[in-house]
């Protein structure tokens, strides 16, 4: 992964999109799924991809909404095991031209007239993703047995001071 160079660059200029908005389709590559996985810190990512609607945006600003899809594995943190889901995220993102003040603290700036919406599905994933994955039915409940045999360090130490001397 080269940090200087996005993993999904997908440019598009301000000035392409018409005023009924336009619809856009991105696609990762296996490469670029490669080094989105690593970005991501997962141990792999099969296919990543996004249908965005992009509108024109309170004058000269874009919005961009839809839907980022991704099958990718993820490492559970109960039994450190991979696994694979399916995963979908909404995304609704404003972008602004430079000195624009509106007042919207939410807006992204456009760099050079353009909107990156490759960059857009990666720091979606990046947001949305699970950052304690489990897998399907997995969960951090105790069995009854096992928690009344182990004893909790606190009550062991409470034993102990309130011991007589």
């Amino acid at each position: 992964m080269n940090k200087d160079k996005p993993e999904l660059p997908r440019p598009l200029p301000v000035d392409r999109v018409p005023r009924g908005g336009s619809m856009e389709e991105v696609v990762a590559e296996p490469a670029e799924c490669q080094d989105l996985a690593g970005r991501l810190d997962i141990p792999a990512l099969h296919e990543a991809r996004a249908k965005l609607k992009v509108s024109p945006w309170r004058g000269g600003g874009l919005k961009v909404e839809g839907e980022v899809a991704a099958d990718l594995d993820q490492v559970s943190v109960i039994s450190l095991e991979p696994f694979r889901q399916r995963v979908r995220f909404p995304v609704l993102r404003y972008f602004l031209p430079p000195g624009a003040d509106t007042g919207e603290a939410d807006a992204d700036p456009i760099v050079c007239g353009e909107i990156d919406l490759g960059e857009i599905v990666a720091e979606t994933l990046a947001l949305e993703l699970d950052p304690y994955p489990r897998r399907p039915g997995e969960s951090f409940a105790v069995d009854a047995d096992t928690a009344e045999a182990r004893e909790s360090p606190f009550l062991a130490l409470r034993k102990l001071v309130a011991k007589p001397k």
